[in-house]
């Protein structure tokens, strides 16, 4: 099975009872196990209105028998159940969200589809992403870039705070 990584996201209500929440259900997914998780991160809102509140981030390294889309499917799945509900503000900003779940990388695996691309597109311009990333798996090399994460870290031109929360 290939090691895929879930990035988790959240700015709204019990921000840590939720990423628990998602966790919990991901490890539950079939076929799936639960590797390892980040520490949180607490971050400063990236493409956001003004005064949005900052997010908790974690990501999780997992192996799993689902494909692609099928994870993708249940991840979006698990965000309905925990409160997300799909929408963007009036000028295309990212809007609040309870949680957030994005698909990273599945392995070595590159997929360009309508709805679904992997390694996730912007994972290498955010610094919320790819610090907890880089903290479970640094040696892992991008797909394309062929870069180590510790390196995309390092190189990362997105320059807001993401810090371990306590």
């Amino acid at each position: 099975m290939p090691s895929c990584f879930i990035a988790l996201g959240s700015n709204l209500g019990d921000r840590r009872r939720s990423i628990h929440s998602a966790l919990s259900r991901i490890a539950a997914l079939p076929g799936t196990k639960l590797l390892r998780t980040s520490s949180f991160y607490a971050s400063e809102p990236w493409g956001m209105p003004p005064g949005t509140p900052g997010f908790l981030n974690a990501c999780a390294a997992i192996e799993t028998v689902l494909s692609p889309s099928a994870l993708l499917s249940e991840l979006q799945r698990i965000e309905r159940l925990l409160g997300k509900v799909k929408r963007r503000g009036a000028s295309g900003e990212y809007l609040d969200r309870p949680i957030d779940l994005d698909v990273l990388a599945y392995g070595e695996i590159v997929v360009n589809e309508p709805g679904l691309r992997i390694p996730h597109p912007e994972m290498e311009k955010r610094r919320f992403v790819l610090a907890p990333l880089a903290q479970i798996a640094g040696n892992f090399r991008h797909p394309v870039s062929g870069k180590t994460l510790a390196a995309l870290l390092d190189e990362c031109p997105d320059k807001t705070r993401a810090w371990k929360a306590p």
